[in-house]
């Protein structure tokens, strides 16, 4: 069954190639991988651009029509190879090598769209978490400014190349087990522009463009993380010829900061507390992030691995006025070394509580959260 190139872009089989172009990009400004990294999507991005592809080439278009697939191994799908390509045999050719009787795809001009670019820059977790105007310094293609991206020296112009006569590729005939098969490919001469230029610019060489860098502000909004990719429109290299910049894109490397570890948009801390506070209770100041110095109350009788949790002091959610939260991981000290009047004290309060004794605790015990607890649940399979 031959594959529904339309249906795959969302058009009828009457839409005009504008009308294609305009339902393929409204697709890819949704799924492109930069976009949505979603596994789905960046099938379904190849499915249309595929689509797009077959679509776009007049040829390709007219197998689609007659019920065939141009990609499929059998060349016609459904229509087969006898009655349905006008032309027969030959007509299939000339889908799949662009050659035959036909015309082929012509001349791709000189004047083409620059490639997107990707930097990188570190950013300390304070920048993440308030914004930053960050500038940084990028390596790409610009236009030329002697030639303006014309690629010709002076008053000079660009004239058909003689090799391709202006077609923009050049045919050659091969023999195979099914006779002659003529077959299409670039023109090495002037690599498919269908020109050449005498007389090039002697600072870009013809291309129209020069590498050069530049420095740039970007502005990074607050809430941004680790693999983030910031777009800056037209900011890419400049096509051949001084076509179109494409865009730039600026990753963002968060830098690991000495206190906190970021899950998201919540920051976990360790504390660690002296046995005697952990018993009798105190409080901690601890340095946000965004809101400065805060208290953690540590209350009597904290237990080791507790954790206290401060409401609304972690990182901001993204183009959101939500805010994470701050983990507090509490860590009781015992002390390893103990003075004569440290260890008569420790003694007294032993004696005083009496009732508190070690022991070895049953696997069924409901205390939950300890190390046999958990590999009970483990391989019990909870």
């Amino acid at each position: 069954m031959a594959r529904d190139y339309y249906a795959t872009l969302g058009v009828d089989q009457k839409a005009t190639d504008q009308e294609l172009k305009r339902a393929y990009r409204k697709l890819a400004r949704e799924l492109h991988p930069d976009v949505n990294p979603d596994e789905a999507a960046q099938a379904r991005f190849r499915d249309i651009s595929t689509a797009y592809e077959v679509l776009s080439d007049p040829e390709k278009r007219r197998i689609v029509d007659l019920g065939g697939d141009p990609l499929s191994s059998g060349g016609g799908g459904g229509a087969g190879f006898g009655g349905g390509f006008g032309g027969g045999l030959g007509d299939v050719f000339e889908a799949f090598f662009g050659g035959g009787g036909g015309a082929g795809r012509g001349p791709r001009g000189r004047v083409q769209p620059g490639a997107d670019s990707l930097l990188r820059t570190k950013l300390t977790l304070a920048e993440c978490a308030t914004g930053v105007s960050k500038h940084v310094t990028v390596e790409t293609a610009i236009l030329c400014d002697s030639c303006t991206g014309s690629g010709t020296n002076g008053d000079s112009t660009p004239v058909r190349c003689e090799t391709c006569g202006g077609a923009g590729e050049v045919q050659s005939v091969q023999r195979s087990f099914l006779g002659q098969v003529m077959t299409s490919r670039p023109c090495p001469t002037c690599r498919g522009a269908g020109e050449t230029i005498p007389d090039p610019c002697h600072k870009c060489g013809g291309d129209g463009r020069v590498r050069a860098r530049r420095d740039i502000t970007v502005k990074v909004p607050a809430g941004v993380a680790g693999g983030m990719r910031i777009r800056l429109a037209a900011q890419g290299e400049v096509g051949p010829g001084g076509g179109p910049a494409g865009d730039l894109y600026v990753e963002v490397v968060e830098q690991a900061h000495e206190v906190f570890v970021r899950d998201g948009e919540d920051l976990h801390c360790t504390i660690r507390v002296p046995m005697i506070d952990a018993a009798l209770g105190t409080t901690v100041t601890i340095d946000t992030i965004i809101d400065g110095p805060k208290e953690i109350t540590i209350e009597p009788g904290t237990q080791p691995g507790s954790v206290t949790v401060l409401r609304g002091h972690g990182m901001p959610k993204l183009r959101s006025g939500i805010r994470g939260d701050v983990h507090a991981h509490l860590e009781v000290v015992v002390p390893s070394r103990l003075d004569h009047k440290e260890t008569k004290i420790l003694r007294e309060l032993k004696d005083l509580r009496d009732r508190d004794v070690a022991e070895v605790v049953s696997t069924q015990s409901q205390h939950s959260g300890g190390l046999f607890s958990r590999l009970r649940e483990a391989f019990s399979g909870r």
